[in-house]
């Protein structure tokens, strides 16, 4: 006998249960009584008194009570693990998926960076190139300015072997000046 006047009830205070967990007995046993049997609501009453009716049939009814409600929360906990490793795989195939395209996208960067520095290489070449060019055909008109100011017994000399290659030279110069260094 329990000190309340209850057969086979033990206070719920006495169970060694967290507050929370009295609560949840206490939810489990009001739970019981909504079913209707005699002892489910003796079991009621002795809940809404603080207490834990210690009779095999209460016993085991609210034993199948907390089974059923352990197997929905494990059902639960289990879809909400499948849920969560779809979700993962999901974050992890998008994540590689802008992985993949960062890294092409770097790839790409890195081409076009390579491409620009190769040309600048090659500007730079042939940016010499013209300056050399440039400095050879003022060197050579003054020569022929040269040439052409000394004027007399030279110039006689001159005609005899350069003249057919000074006309072609002139129509080279020409086309060259009207060519691709005008555009």
């Amino acid at each position: 006998m329990s000190s309340h006047g209850t057969p086979n009830a033990v206070p719920d205070t006495q169970l060694g249960l967290t507050n929370e967990e009295i609560h949840l007995l206490r939810q489990g046993q009001q739970a019981l009584a909504a079913g209707g049997s005699t002892s489910s609501r003796a079991a009621s009453r002795a809940s809404s008194q603080g207490l834990l009716m210690m009779d095999t049939s209460s016993l085991a009814a609210l034993g199948r009570h907390f089974d059923r409600i352990l197997e929905r929360i494990q059902q639960r906990i289990e879809n909400l693990i499948a849920q969560s490793e779809t979700v993962t795989l999901y974050v992890r195939d998008r994540a590689g998926n802008l992985i993949d395209v960062a890294q092409d996208e770097i790839d790409r960067y890195n081409g076009i960076m390579l491409e620009i520095d190769e040309l600048e290489l090659d500007y730079d070449r042939i940016g010499h190139i013209c300056e050399i060019v440039r400095d050879f055909r003022q060197r050579v008109e003054e020569l022929e300015r040269d040439l052409d100011r000394s004027g007399g017994s030279g110039s006689s000399r001159r005609e005899r072997h350069g003249h057919g290659h000074r006309s072609s030279h002139h129509r080279s110069h020409g086309q060259s000046s009207s060519g691709r260094h005008r555009t």
